[in-house]
């Protein structure tokens, strides 16, 4: 009796399936009109920029997932943005050579080449995935200063490792005669991976950015996301309430890390890009967490923004040569004298008109 009214009150699925699929395809619609749209009458410049924008809102989300969602602190992001751009690249580089004979941009939108795209893009978000699982697992059991060493360390080792592979293999004869060992070493050492063919667009850019988005603003509001946040603002007290903090801490790691290694594959296949160890290296990840701090620890919203401002700002200070860096440091100083918390703290931009949960009025 009590498994049939409980069912009664299920919500049906054609109200949970708009829900569920909504936000996704509204991400999608909104990609969609920004490419077919907004990027011819703004024009090439302005396309590689907005496509920038989204790179560093997607890397500056799933690092949240890490740093502002369970407080942990790591610095070393990049190196699975790295994992992901170098496997992303090496499956539609030299995929295309065995399938095509050419590493040419192949078909037009959704076609060979753009569905080889998505699949390198898959598979390097899966080893990222894997590396942050790895990177994770023993030093999630360290805290603060430790932790931030652990993971520079990864990003140093990994940048190291990359600047030691092999020349990248120009000859399709020599392409197929080689291994899959000798491929996935053959990533161009210290002078980058050149060649890889330019797939990324604002439409793939924003698609993935959304369905982070997606991913990242529901578990917020989920049951898990609320041990995240426990993590966060209690580690004794959430374990005290049975919450396995250590396995949680490495959720939030690998899927942070997964999401990295999709902005590294969009990275290494956008125009004009040459994958370089030296560029994904501790002072991008730097710029990664100064991203999160600047808009809030936890506040997915104030990442975004954060990311776009950062983004843009050097753009604008390009008049001012000798001195951009100068003020841009200057600019971030004052930020964070001003506003210490980031730009929302820890809430999202909608509730910021909204009292905090439980605040009450004090009566006089």
């Amino acid at each position: 009796m009590l498994s049939a009214r409980a069912s009664a009150l299920r919500p049906g699925l054609a109200w949970v399936l708009p829900r569920a699929v909504g936000p996704l395809v509204a991400g999608v619609v909104v990609a969609f009109l920004l490419q077919l749209v907004v990027v011819p009458i703004l024009g090439p410049f302005y396309e590689k920029l907005m496509m920038d924008i989204g790179i560093n809102c997607l890397l500056a989300v799933s690092l949240n997932l890490v740093n502002g969602f369970t407080g942990q602190f790591s610095i070393g992001h990049a190196g699975f943005m790295a994992v992901g751009g170098y496997v992303a690249g090496a499956v539609t580089y030299y995929g295309s050579f065995v399938l095509w004979g050419s590493a040419a941009v192949h078909g037009g939108f959704l076609g060979g080449g753009d569905l080889l795209f998505l699949l390198g893009c898959v598979v390097g978000g899966l080893f990222a995935a894997g590396a942050g699982y790895l990177v994770g697992l023993p030093s999630l059991r360290l805290r603060g200063d430790y932790l931030a060493i652990v993971t520079l360390g990864f990003g140093e080792i990994l940048r190291v490792l990359l600047q030691q592979t092999g020349d990248v293999i120009f000859v399709p004869a020599q392409i197929e005669q080689a291994s899959a060992f000798t491929l996935a070493t053959s990533l161009g050492g210290a002078l980058g991976f050149s060649g890889i063919p330019f797939y990324t667009t604002v439409f793939w850019v924003y698609v993935m950015l959304g369905l982070l988005l997606v991913v990242a603003y529901r578990l917020k509001e989920s049951s898990e996301g609320r041990a995240f946040l426990s993590i966060r603002e209690n580690e004794i007290a959430a374990e005290a309430m049975g919450i396995d903090t250590t396995k949680y801490k490495v959720r939030a790691f690998v899927l942070a890390a997964f999401f990295a290694g999709i902005a590294g594959a969009l990275f290494a296949h956008e125009t004009g890009t040459t994958l370089n160890p030296r560029e994904l290296g501790f002072q991008k990840s730097f710029d990664i967490v100064i991203m999160v701090v600047l808009g809030g620890m936890g506040s997915i919203s104030g990442a975004l923004l954060a990311a776009g401002l950062l983004t843009i700002l050097p753009e604008l200070l390009r008049e001012f040569s000798d001195w951009r860096l100068v003020v841009y440091a200057v600019t971030l100083i004052v930020m964070m004298r001003v506003r210490p918390q980031g730009l929302f703290g820890i809430r999202e931009i909608w509730e910021l008109g909204r009292p905090r949960r439980g605040a009450q009025e004090k009566r006089p």
